[in-house]
């Protein structure tokens, strides 16, 4: 059973790099630097990650060449998230390079 498994989740891996790879991409434009946000001090991962979110558009929207076109983080390339906890909570450190359509 186990290896039927594992063969099926190797043939959708092959099947997604094959057919996705192959889709169109939509060039947009990006900056040239990507942008590094620090969020604050959470609870919990989910809400850390929406702290560092939030503090990446901010920055991305206060930055004059940019703005708010570039700061949808979907749309960011070469994206990266690292959450680190401890005992006081958890904190996300977002880090990607702002991209507009």
């Amino acid at each position: 059973m186990a290896k039927a498994i594992a063969g099926m989740a190797l043939g959708a891996a092959a099947f997604t790099s094959c057919c996705l790879a192959s889709l169109p991409v939509r060039a947009g434009t990006c900056a040239e630097t990507p942008i590094m946000a620090r969020g604050e001090e959470a609870r919990y991962v989910w809400l850390a990650k929406i702290k560092a979110r939030a503090l990446w558009r901010r920055k991305v929207r206060s930055i004059s060449q940019l703005g708010p076109d570039y700061a949808n983080w979907a749309r960011a390339q070469n994206t990266e998230e690292r959450c680190l906890s401890g005992g006081a909570g958890t904190v996300c450190i977002f880090t990607g390079t702002p991209c507009r359509p």
